[in-house]
């Protein structure tokens, strides 16, 4: 992709209002465009960023037996009068035509609508078990949208769900999404922590978050600086400064955003909705259910709280929307030969072929935007030879071109 193309700009600037650092640099880095309070449209930048978070989710659900499909946006009243969570104050109801009464939600969570799907579906204990799973776009009439994408109204969110036919066999799926989420946050650049926490609006069952240490966070979680146990503050007796029962390490005090969750239902979707199977005996139960989450928008939001400076955006390589970012300093026939020469190879570059851009300010521009190599071909730079520099890095060094293929392809 060649900058002079793309229709976005950097800003250098942005509102006074905008405090958190994700929707700082995500808007200034031309990423996003903020609509309204807790509604983003994603430009090309950021929309790369999202595929390639998403990509990762995918492949993971994917290597657990999940089965992904897509399920309506749009939900009539019934789904959630059944399960008694019509009223819950985040639904987002419709009015339509001359309806004197909304009887469609705009959708916050697919329970209901996944369980009234298996029931058409599941009849035997043949039928069980499987998992299935989206990634769609969610709806929360949140009251106090803030924080850039970390509490949004509109957010792209995965949802897995599983079926079974006991305790037993949730459980034992229940700690493969576990270990499978723990794979996704570390390959997108991330520790997450293990949290025992509280249901809200999904179960009266204590559930499982992963959680991210930082400063923005709204959580506070007691996690042992020994074994990694952790609490949400929600349902925890622990203190700062405690003993860990689990090890007799240290308790610490932590702020921390939530990235992703999973529930463990038993037969609370099931029994609305009759969704049952006839085991062996010939006896009919009600499917054991669970759901897992991960809001892939506010990972996005929170790699950016976690790994900046005060130039901009470090992406993990992972996620980054190019790998390198390509800077010509007046050298413009030799930077499109380099340019050819790593695209041909597969590797994705973002191409600074800007004319009317200084040196000074096309850097700034790499720094904001964030991508884990900026490579510099100038009037100074030796024939066959570029300016290599890492993201992390504050030094470059000087290396021939054969070099910088072999690095990039490693």
């Amino acid at each position: 992709m060649k900058l002079s193309q793309l229709f976005t700009k950097t800003a250098k600037d942005i509102s006074a209002d905008e405090t958190a650092v994700n929707a700082q640099l995500l808007i200034r880095g031309g990423f996003v465009y903020k609509n309204s309070a807790g509604v983003y449209s994603f430009l090309p930048l950021g929309l790369r960023v999202l595929r390639k978070i998403s990509d990762i989710v995918r492949g993971e659900m994917n290597g657990i037996g999940g089965q992904e499909l897509l399920m309506s946006a749009l939900h009539e009243k019934h789904y959630l009068k059944a399960t008694g969570r019509w009223d819950v104050g985040v639904v987002y109801k419709v009015i339509a035509g001359d309806e004197k009464d909304p009887n469609f939600n705009i959708s916050w969570t697919h329970e209901e609508v996944m369980s009234e799907i298996a029931a058409r579906y599941v009849n035997s204990y043949r039928d069980l078990p499987f998992a299935t799973y989206q990634i769609q776009t969610k709806f929360r009439h949140e009251p106090r949208a803030k924080s850039g994408l970390l509490r949004g109204r509109e957010f792209l969110m995965k949802d897995l769900y599983s079926f079974h036919r006991d305790e037993a066999d949730l459980n034992a799926y229940y700690d493969k999404v576990r270990d499978a989420y723990l794979r996704v946050f570390e390959r997108c650049g991330l520790k997450a922590i293990y949290t025992l926490a509280a249901g809200g609006d999904f179960t009266t069952n204590l559930t499982h978050e992963f959680q991210v240490v930082c400063p923005i966070g709204e959580d506070t979680i007691y996690v042992c600086s020994q074994c990694g146990y952790a609490e949400n503050k929600e349902i925890s007796k622990l203190k700062d400064g405690d003993s860990c029962e689990k090890c007799a390490g240290t308790v610490k005090e932590e702020k921390a955003v939530e990235v992703g969750n999973i529930f463990r239902y038993g037969t609370k979707y099931s029994e609305p909705f009759g969704l049952k199977f006839v085991d062996e005996d010939g006896k009919q139960k009600y499917v054991v259910s669970g759901a897992y989450g991960i809001g892939i928008s506010r990972l996005m939001a929170t790699l950016i709280e976690v790994s900046h400076d005060d130039k901009g955006i470090i992406w993990p390589a992972s996620v980054a929307p190019f790998t390198v970012h390509l800077v010509s300093i007046g050298q413009d026939e030799r930077a499109e030969k380099i340019y050819t020469m790593l695209t041909d190879a597969g590797i994705e570059v973002l191409y600074d072929d800007r004319q009317e851009k200084s040196a000074g300010e096309k850097f700034a521009d790499a720094d904001l935007i964030g991508c884990p190599i900026r490579v510099t071909i100038g009037s100074k730079t030796p024939a066959g030879n570029v300016e290599y520099k890492p993201r992390t890095q504050s030094d470059s060094s000087v290396i021939d071109e054969a070099e910088l293929l072999a690095r990039l392809a490693a």
